[in-house]
């Protein structure tokens, strides 16, 4: 998930412009697909995710990533959407934490969630995340969505692994220890 200083994960009105975006962070984002078996998205981002990657306009600029956001598995949690067009596409009306559970336990790779706020709450909610990924962007927003927003529970990290990009970016990688009531 990527963010500003100020814990924001989306301007005002959905705004992503301000993503510091460049080469090593792509290099960076096509090594991590390349990890993923499984992307998990809420029914916002991925209908903005398969509009984009799915244009000719982002096969142009980025064929790798296109690519593989096209080939990879992915699950979209919506219960509204009707169906999903976007090749490798399954729909879940909701998170069923035992399906999660047996996902999580085949071998292969890693299931990601991909920029959905509320499904990662919902994951937070039944201790089905076990790492987090938070990119810092170098600027603060003042207004927005905040990443978190909404949780319920008090969530202990374990910081284990800080990555510094040379636009300003700090990648901050923590495990989950705990989740207890507020």
């Amino acid at each position: 998930m990527l963010i500003s200083v100020d814990g924001y994960f989306e301007g005002e009105n959905h705004d992503l412009s301000w993503h510091n975006v460049d080469e090593e962070f792509q290099k960076f984002a096509i090594a991590q697909l390349k990890e993923i078996d499984f992307i998990l998205f809420g029914k916002t981002t991925y209908e903005m995710m398969a509009r984009f990657w799915r244009s000719t306009h982002a096969k142009k600029i980025d064929p790798v990533t296109a690519e593989l956001m096209t080939n990879t598995d992915k699950i979209v949690f919506s219960k509204t959407l009707r169906s999903a067009d976007w090749e490798h596409t399954q729909i879940r009306r909701e998170v069923d934490p035992k399906e999660i559970i047996k996902l999580k336990k085949q071998s292969g790779k890693y299931i990601s969630i991909f920029g959905s706020s509320d499904l990662a709450l919902s994951f937070i909610k039944h201790n089905l995340i076990d790492e987090f990924r938070i990119l810092v962007n170098p600027l603060v927003l003042g207004r927005g969505t905040s990443l978190f927003h909404g949780i319920q529970k008090y969530l202990q990290l374990e910081l284990v692994d800080i990555r510094t990009f040379g636009n300003g970016n700090v990648l901050l990688t923590y495990t989950a220890q705990r989740t207890y009531q507020r």
